[in-house]
This record gives C-alpha cells, sequence and structure tokens, in this order.
C-alpha cells in the first residue's frame, strides 16, 4: 500500500525518530511524536500500544526503515516507513 493510501485511511501515529536537536533545526510536523531511534526499544511498549498504523519517519528514511524492520521483526504487521520528513511533510500538505 502506498503512503498516501495509508494516510488517507486514517487511524495512524506519526512517529518521528529523529533527534530532538534535528526537529529544532529541520522542523517538525505537528501531530508526530518524538521518539528517536536510540529510544525505541526502551519505549516499544507504549508504541506497541498505539492503536492503528504506526508510521515511522526521520530525515531521509533510513532510520525509521530500520524502526520499521524492528518492529516487524517484533511481530508488528501495523507498522510503515514514511521515509523522509520533507517528503512525509509534502504528502501530508498534499493530501
Amino acid at each position: 500500500m502506498a503512503l498516501e493510501d495509508v494516510l488517507r485511511a486514517g487511524n495512524y501515529h506519526l512517529i518521528d525518530v529523529r533527534e530532538p536537536l534535528e526537529l529544532e533545526m529541520d522542523g517538525h510536523i505537528e501531530e508526530a511524536q518524538n521518539i528517536p531511534l536510540g529510544e525505541l526499544e526502551d519505549r516499544k511498549q507504549e508504541i506497541t500500544n498505539l492503536s492503528g498504523t504506526k508510521i515511522f519517519f526521520c530525515r531521509s528514511g533510513n532510520r525509521s526503515g530500520k524502526a520499521t524492520e524492528y518492529f516487524k521483526s517484533e511481530g508488528l504487521t501495523d507498522v510503515y516507513n514514511g521515509g523522509g520528513y520533507v517528503d512525509l511533510k509534502e504528502v501530508l500538505d498534499n493530501l
């Protein structure tokens, strides 16, 4: 399923895996929750408790890909790599 389809379907949570300093420097998506990649394992329960699709994103899509693969390896199927911040923001702005 394409990212646009996931977003149009609703019932999703945006999780920004960048570091807080990156958000200050590059900007952020208002409705996104910031959980840096290094904190995902410690905050796994918080993320698995979220209903709907979990869409991870970062600066380029690399770290969000790692986050997506981690949660898939933990048995979650409702996870999606949203790619880079700029691209995701553009998709959201154009929906």
